[in-house]
């Protein structure tokens, strides 16, 4: 039988990144290509013990249909924490309880988006998005990234050519360069947005993971109507569990319900009691901190043997948190040569080429350094720099 596809799944890329993972499965391989979180900063026995408690003390609820807004407890936490770390006043009605952060984008593209629709997004920008967005064929208007967040002046040249439905921006430890925007940056983008019909969608996955430097309050803070912010548990508590959320204006939000109801009509209940009894039971603060510890060691240690075995002409970026580095390559290098080179050393980078809508990036690579141990950094870097030809 022949298959009649879809027209728009000729303009959805295939994940970049899933691809690569595919070639690096081998234990052998030393890994910075893929965004994974340290799997030793996984509490296993704390979540066991909670998955235990859930069943417990009301297994069939935990395996029967759902509300689609998400398990009520598990919101009001969301609720809470933003008004105890960022005091942000929001109340559980604005919380919906995603499949992870990428059904949230899946869904804002859904709701918001017709095909051929303006899109800004940051130069370069996170290729989970490109793809999510992609699906609803909209025209990407990269903005390009300084080094605290994104040029307002082309924001601005952007928002006066185009009928911009939504800028999809990364404040907090972009993915993929680490940068977090300033709080003029921040200030900034809302001032721009502010009166127009633009909404901003604030992906806050990394906003916990803030090793050096003060948190800056999110663009919400000063675009309160016009922003949706979208968060995760993947990168503090367990990426398995597939549990991220939106936090929106309820008139927003009621539309987020009825899409993810046509979607997969709501989260898995056993995973979000199982979370929430987990949270319940955890210091997540104390939690965060070790992963924030831990995390800043091995940025220090994969930055500084750049700074030691790259050649002269290698430019990196500076993160305050997050899981990434960006690195720029001399001009007689390739992202991708180096790639080829890089797992003939046993050792796998992600070329930045995908994370570009319009082009370019081919002297980038992003590399992550949350997934392995400091033993194992050491190591990649080394092979990295005789792949490189140092």
């Amino acid at each position: 039988m022949t298959c009649r596809y879809a027209a728009r799944m000729e303009k959805t890329p295939r994940s970049f990144i899933r691809e690569i993972l595919r070639v690096t499965e081998s234990p052998e391989i030393i890994s910075f290509a893929g965004g994974l979180p340290n799997p030793a900063l996984i509490r296993v026995e704390e979540i066991a013990t909670a998955a235990r408690s859930v069943f417990e003390s009301g297994g069939a609820a935990a395996l029967q249909y759902a509300t689609t807004e998400g398990y009520l407890p598990l919101r009001e936490f969301i609720a809470d924490r933003y008004r105890q770390r960022l005091g942000l006043e929001v109340g559980p009605e604005e919380i919906l309880i995603t499949s992870g952060s990428q059904q949230a984008l899946d869904l804002i593209g859904k709701v918001v988006l017709d095909p051929g629709d303006a899109v800004a997004i940051e130069r370069p920008g996170y290729l989970g998005a490109i793809q999510a967005l992609s699906l609803y064929e909209p025209h990407f208007s990269p903005v390009p990234l300084e080094e605290d967040g994104p040029d307002l002046a082309a924001l601005e040249r952007v928002l006066e050519e185009r009928d911009v439905r939504l800028f999809y921006g990364v404040p907090n430890s972009q993915n993929p360069t680490g940068i977090t925007w300033s709080q003029e940056k921040r200030e900034g983008v809302a001032s721009l947005l502010e009166g127009t019909d633009t909404l901003f969608v604030e992906d806050d996955a990394y906003g916990e993971l803030r090793f050096a430097g003060r948190p800056l309050p999110p663009v919400k803070t000063y675009l309160p109507d016009s922003t949706i912010l979208t968060g995760s548990f993947s990168k503090i508590a367990a990426p398995g569990l597939r549990v991220g959320w939106i936090c929106a204006d309820p008139a927003v939000l009621e539309r987020l319900v009825v899409a993810k109801q046509a979607s997969d009509l709501h989260t898995s209940t056993l995973d979000q009691r199982i979370l929430a009894r987990y949270l319940l039971d955890t210091d997540l603060d104390a939690h965060v901190r070790e992963i924030c510890r831990v995390y800043g060691r091995h940025s220090a240690l994969m930055a500084a043997l750049i700074d030691d075995l790259f050649p002269d002409g290698v430019v990196r970026t500076d993160p305050d948190g997050g899981m990434f580095l960006w690195v720029t390559l001399p001009p007689d290098l390739s992202s991708m040569t180096l790639f080829e080179r890089a797992l003939a050393e046993r050792v796998a980078i992600l070329p930045g080429l995908p994370f570009y809508v319009d082009g370019g990036g081919e002297r980038t690579v992003r590399l992550n350094f949350s997934n392995a141990d400091e033993e194992r950094i050491t190591e990649g870097m080394h092979r990295l720099a005789r792949a490189i030809g140092v």
